[in-house]
């Protein structure tokens, strides 16, 4: 009997340390901003990020700006997540390395928020490259002073799209406007329905406002979800959820 429960404890041990070493499924990396409005924002996904990648095993590392960034840095990460973080302002080599990510297709990416905030910001000029990986926009406009909307899932079949209810509600943000619509050049998972903005506003697109897409012009898994201002959207199930969808997905897991 005693052999046999050393035995058993014997093997439990290995069991925990295997689970202890298990290789994680796949490694990203998180570019996000420390500072700003957004701040609030970047602390609450840090939270919810980890807890995830935990539960779900698979690793993330957090970066403030772009100068570690080049291939060798890239290559080890099969996701980059742009969290907040705007497309001006990258060290030369992050812009070389991060446009090989994805044309060559080395990783999946998701942009949140303010990746489209694309022009010419702080004495920068406009990235075209990433211009054009956005679907040719440029930023016009947003709701200084926030306000409430319905996001209509467009796409219901896209894998990103999976368990969310076709209609969400997202309680703050500061909608954008561009100068067109991404329609053309990209397909378009999600639009917010601008007649349901509480309090109402001029800032519009004038109908068609596209809130989440795609570019399958790229080789790289890519998904751009607008909706990224304030930490409540963590409260909303739907939300969760979209962004969980688009981390598997993007990953190719």
């Amino acid at each position: 009997m005693k052999k046999t429960v050393l035995l058993f404890l014997s093997l439990f041990s290995v069991c925990v340390l295997m689970a202890q070493t298990k290789s994680p499924r796949f490694k990203v990396l998180a570019l996000y901003e420390n500072g700003g409005h957004h701040i609030e924002y970047s602390k609450v996904a840090r939270v919810w990020l980890d807890k995830l990648a935990a539960d779900s095993n698979f690793t993330i590392d957090y970066i403030l700006n772009t100068d570690s960034i080049d291939d060798k840095y890239l290559a080890k990460y099969q996701l980059f997540i742009q969290l907040d973080y705007a497309p001006y302002g990258w060290k030369d080599k992050a812009v070389t390395a991060f446009q090989n990510y994805i044309t060559e297709g080395k990783g999946g990416w998701i942009g949140f928020h303010h990746a489209t905030l694309l022009g010419e910001f702080d004495g920068t000029q406009m990235w075209d490259w990433f211009h054009h990986f956005m679907g040719d926009i440029r930023y016009k406009n947003y709701i200084a002073t926030f306000a409430k909307a319905t996001v209509d899932i467009e796409d219901k079949q896209h894998p990103v799209m999976k368990g969310v209810s076709p209609k969400f509600t997202v309680e703050k943000e500061e909608w954008y406007t561009y100068d067109k619509d991404p329609r053309p050049n990209v397909h378009v998972l999600a639009t917010v329905n601008e007649s349901t903005y509480v309090p109402n506003s001029d800032v519009k697109m004038g109908g068609d406002h596209p809130v989440v897409w795609t570019n399958p012009n790229y080789k790289a898994r890519n998904i751009y979800i607008f909706m990224g201002h304030s930490p409540i959207l963590f409260q909303s199930k739907d939300y969760r959820t979209l962004f969980t969808n688009a981390i598997f997905w993007a990953a190719g897991k």
